[in-house]
This record gives structure tokens, C-alpha cells and sequence, in this order.
């Protein structure tokens, strides 16, 4: 792997390094390096201006240069200090990952970098979004904080089947999108397709509404006042073309509140409001004022049925503390509340995050099922009971007994033993012979083994993901399409090459090489590529050649009247070189 090891990563679990990959830095040729510097220079020259002013000290406290794409050794003894990390990973992966990294305190940068042709903006995560616009503001204590705690609840909050089809479509277009050569039709057919989904989400999920949270804050938040705000979310920090958009009277600025969650957004077009919140604290109230929504802090028959509809691996917990992880499929309510749940293949029994001796997977391979809440006609729940009450009861080892529960559900068997939580109350009892019924409908016989109950009055929690990491295998990520890599022309090698000798000279590793040859050959042989010419620029004016100077600004203006989609890109360019005087 291409990074560091450190204390953060050292405890990072096993199902999210499947998603790391090596950031392989000889693979970035010049020319991403000379779009790095670009895009860097830009934005430090107009960030400082209108960023929160914790931009520009974190680009230094995390290690960020303007001048070469940042290596993840580099990054991670920096980031160590201020207690995170980083890992390359391969583009996107799904959001409940993504947002599981940053509660280990662990920023994930997407390695590859955007082409020359998208220098303003790109669907695709890469490393300038990554890099350049999370990394500096996560050393404010205060946002990191949000972060870290974002990436907590976020990871736990439940998606539904329209989600995944939509990272994946998403996920497609942002490959295609920066992948050269690739059929102008191909892409609209993949926005088409995103569009659509888009239009027929339905009521839409847990994971669906805090992703809109990140989107507004973490990926394109403002701060400060509505009238005099500031960037810092990383999706405006890193384009040089929406970090300027977002500032213009073009874009409402609205105040940030817990509505933003419903309003959705479009990852392939520039968005039309932000949302500007007072300080960082109140990112966190806001936060948690959306986790009182969720299923972890509500469970409940709602919290049932949002697992029910994920059909992804789950968690239940009960008032006993007892967790219940694997994938739904039923569940029979009661006015309103829920008094029987099940699962279908494997599943495991936890307590306070930990398995269970004896409740595995392997002990739970077809799933699992109990009743839940109070016996009928009696106020006192079956976990509230002192061991006088339970023999008074005959819930006692030995005792064939035939417990009748609200809703109708009958469990009848012997008692073999039960299983008690920390503070002595029971949380399972395992019979033998047992029947399970709910009025005509059989549960559960006899000749299935033996028949563990659980107890809890009530579902106090309902969450994605298992109660214990170790108890499923869940390294099964295997990407549908990864990035595409072009294959070189010998045009582009050349022109590669050239990007390179011009690096060399100006890091003075090379200082023979001939800068009126190195123009000559890309005004003839590539006559659209203006970033060349402008760092040729660049260096014209640190060495006072002024004739050099001024023959490569009559070329920049004959590619502007040309093709003056690129004109304000070589203006910026220019008005670097002019501002500054020497290289940055």
C-alpha cells in the first residue's frame, strides 16, 4: 500500500481496507502535475479572499503543496498530528463506507485527477476534491469534530434498493465523464439514465437524506452570513469554475437548517442555492437534530419496516440491549406496534456491540425470529421481572410453559435456560420442543432445534450495518466498473514529455533544456494546449525575457479567438504569472 501506516489506520477494520487501493505516484504523468499546480494556484490566490480562513492555514497543517500532488506518505506523518489519516481509494464507493471512514477519522481521497479538459470541474471524485478541499479545513478542531460525528451516524443510516441503483449510475458517470474518448451520446445516455432515477426514488431513505446533509455542508457549505459568506465545503474549494459561480447574485444563499435534508441536488450541474451556516458548532446541532429522526435513535415499527426495505444486512436492538443483525423480512404488527420480526439467512446475536457465545452466524445460518413486547394481561415485561416474579410465572429452567404475547403470538416449549445482560436482566431464552404461532400461522416447530426467544418490551433501535464487525464477512466489494485508462498516443507521450522537461527546468533539475524549442513544438504540434505555453509563460517573465514573453502571449491570444471556451482559463493563468512575478 502507498501510505503510511499510523495509528488511525491501525484500527481501521478490515471491510473498509478492502476499498483502499495504491495511490501508485509514478503514475501522474506532468501534465497532471502541471493541472494540480494550476487548479492550487488558482484557488490559493482566490480561496484566501473568500474561504473560511481556515483554508489556507490547513493546506500547510496537512501537508498540502501548491506546487506537486501530495503523496500519501507525505500527507499521513502530517495527519497524524492532528489525529486523522488518509487512504487512495478507486473513485467512489458506497456512501455508508464513505462516511464509516471519516468516524475512524480517516479522509478518503479519490487517486486519480481530473483531465486538463475538465481543469474546472468533474463529477468524478479525484484528488484535487479530495486533497485540495476536504483535507485543509478538517484541521479546524470544531469541523473535524462534525466530520468524525457525521461519519458516525451516516454509516448507520438505512438505504433502500433505489439507493444502490443510483451510486451506481453515479458512480458510471463519473467514470465515462473522465475517461477520453468516450462517445458524446454515451454520456447523455448516463445522465438520461440518473435523471430518471433521480425523478423516481419515491419517500426517500435515511441514507438518502444525510447524504444530502454532507452534500450541503461537507461537499458545497458555506459560512458566515447570507450577505458576506464564506467557502468551505470541498466540492467549491476545489473548482476553480463554482467556487467563483457560488459567489455571484446567480446562486441564493440560503440560511442552513435541518431542510436541507429534503432538498436534493444534482451531481452533474452546478447548483443553483447553497446553504450558509452561522459557525461550525451549529453544523453539529443541526446533526443531531436529524439523528432524532433516524431509526438508531427511534426503532419502533418504523424502524422495522425501513430495514425490511433496505434488504441489506441490519440491526435491531431491544430495550434489553440485545441486537438482532441480518437482513429483515417480516414483521407482524399489533396497533402500531411491532410483536413479531424476522430475518432470512444468516444472523447473529449481540450484546453492547459484541457477539454472543453461541449466537453466530454459524449457530444462525436461516435466519431468526422472536416475539417482541409484553405477555397478554400482563403489565410487567418479561425483562422487567425479578427471578420471583419469573417463577411465579413458571419462566423457569425445566418448565414446559406456553407464553402468549399481544398480537396473538404463542410460544410454547420447555425452557432449557436463559441468557441474562449485565444488569441481570434476562435477554434470551432458549427452549426445546417449542412452537411458535401467530393465530393459524406457524412460526417456528419443534423438529427445527432449539428455539431462542428474544426479550425486549420494545425495539429501541434500528440501524444499517451489524452490531459486531467480526461476526459477518463483509469483505465482498468488488467495484462494477472501475476506471478506464486510456491508452497512449504517441502525440500524447510527446506532449507528456515535453510537460515534463519544462517541470525539470523550472525545479531546476535540468536547467539545459531549451525552453524556445519546447514552444516551438507545442505551437506546432499542439495548438490547442494553452497550460503548457502558460507555465512557458511563467518562466519567460522570472528570467525578464521579454520577447519570449510577448511570442507566447500572441500564441495564448490566437488559441483564445480560436477557441474562446478557453479564453478565461489562460487569462487566469496569465494574471497568476503577472501578480506574482517569480513562481509560487
Amino acid at each position: 500500500m502507498s501510505f503510511e501506516s499510523n495509528p488511525i489506520l491501525d484500527k481501521l477494520p478490515e471491510h473498509l481496507k478492502q476499498y483502499i487501493k495504491p495511490q501508485d505516484y509514478e503514475d501522474y504523468t506532468a501534465i497532471d502535475q502541471a493541472v494540480w499546480r494550476y487548479v492550487m494556484r488558482k484557488n490559493v490566490d482566490y480561496l484566501s479572499q473568500v474561504a473560511h480562513e481556515s483554508y489556507v492555514d490547513g493546506l500547510q497543517k496537512t501537508g498540502i503543496s501548491v506546487n506537486h500532488i501530495p503523496n500519501m506518505y507525505g500527507m499521513n506523518r502530517i495527519l497524524k498530528e492532528i489525529g486523522w489519516a488518509a487512504v487512495a481509494v478507486d473513485g467512489f464507493i458506497p456512501p455508508s463506507a464513505f462516511m464509516e471512514f471519516q468516524a475512524y477519522n480517516i479522509l478518503v481521497i479519490a487517486a486519480d485527477i481530473r483531465q486538463l479538459e475538465h481543469i474546472e470541474y468533474t463529477p468524478a471524485p479525484d484528488i484535487i476534491h479530495e486533497g485540495a478541499g476536504h483535507a485543509p479545513i478538517i484541521a479546524n478542531p470544531e469541523y473535524a469534530e462534525y466530520l468524525r460525528r457525521f461519519g458516525e451516524l451516516g454509516c448507520k443510516a438505512i438505504s433502500n434498493e433505489k439507493d444502490f441503483e443510483l451510486y451506481e449510475a453515479v458512480r458510471y458517470l463519473s467514470i465515462i465523464k473522465e475517461a477520453p474518448g468516450i462517445p458524446n451520446e454515451d454520456i447523455v445516455k448516463a445522465e438520461k439514465v440518473i435523471e430518471e432515477l433521480q425523478n423516481n426514488m419515491g419517500e426517500p431513505s435515511e441514507i438518502a437524506l444525510i447524504r444530502n446533509l454532507h452534500w450541503w455542508t461537507v461537499e458545497y457549505g458555506l459560512i458566515g452570513t447570507v450577505d458576506n459568506p464564506k467557502i468551505y465545503g470541498a466540492g467549491l474549494l476545489s473548482s476553480i469554475g463554482e467556487s467563483a459561480w457560488c459567489m455571484t447574485n446567480k446562486v441564493k444563499k440560503i440560511p442552513y437548517s435541518i431542510e436541507a435534508a429534503r432538498t436534493s441536488f444534482d451531481i452533474t450541474k452546478p447548483q443553483p442555492q447553497l446553504f450558509v451556516t452561522p459557525d461550525f458548532a451549529y453544523l453539529s446541532q443541526v446533526l443531531e437534530e436529524f439523528a432524532n429522526t433516524m431509526a438508531l435513535r427511534k426503532g419502533g415499527l418504523s424502524g422495522v419496516k425501513k430495514l425490511i426495505a433496505s434488504k441489506e444486512l441490519c440491526t435491531l436492538e431491544l430495550s434489553t440491549g440485545l441486537q438482532i443483525s441480518g437482513a429483515f423480512t417480516n414483521v407482524i404488527e399489533h396497533q402500531g406496534k411491532p410483536v413479531y420480526i424476522q430475518t432470512e439467512g444468516a444472523t447473529a446475536l449481540s450484546y453492547r456491540e459484541k457477539e454472543l457465545v453461541g449466537h453466530s452466524t454459524a449457530h444462525h445460518p436461516e435466519g431468526f425470529g422472536s416475539p417482541i413486547g409484553k405477555l397478554k394481561g400482563i403489565n410487567l415485561a418479561i425483562e422487567n421481572m425479578s427471578p420471583r416474579d419469573l417463577k411465579a410465572y413458571n419462566i423457569y429452567e425445566g418448565e414446559t410453559i406456553l407464553l402468549e404475547f399481544e398480537g396473538d403470538i404463542k410460544v410454547s416449549g420447555e425452557i432449557i435456560t436463559g441468557t441474562r445482560n449485565l444488569r441481570g436482566e434476562i435477554i434470551l431464552i432458549t427452549f426445546k420442543n417449542c412452537t411458535v404461532t401467530h393465530r393459524e400461522k406457524v412460526l417456528f416447530e419443534p423438529d427445527w432445534g432449539l428455539y431462542n426467544m428474544a426479550v425486549g418490551d420494545k425495539i429501541v433501535s434500528a440501524f444499517n450495518g451489524p452490531a459486531d464487525l467480526t461476526s459477518f464477512d463483509l469483505v465482498t466489494h468488488s467495484v462494477s466498473s472501475t476506471t478506464i485508462k486510456p491508452v497512449k498516443s504517441p502525440e500524447r507521450k510527446k506532449l507528456e514529455l515535453l510537460y515534463q522537461q519544462i517541470r525539470d527546468f523550472r525545479e531546476g533539475t535540468n536547467t539545459t533544456i531549451s525552453r524556445n524549442k519546447v514552444f516551438k513544438e507545442v505551437k506546432d504540434n499542439y495548438p490547442t494546449d494553452w497550460l503548457l505555453s502558460v507555465e512557458l509563460y511563467e518562466l519567460a517573465r522570472n528570467n525578464n525575457d521579454k520577447a519570449f514573453a510577448e511570442e507566447i502571449i500572441q500564441h495564448l491570444n490566437a488559441i483564445k479567438n480560436n477557441h474562446p471556451n478557453l479564453g478565461h482559463l489562460i487569462d487566469d493563468g496569465i494574471q497568476l504569472v503577472d501578480a506574482v512575478g517569480t513562481s509560487v
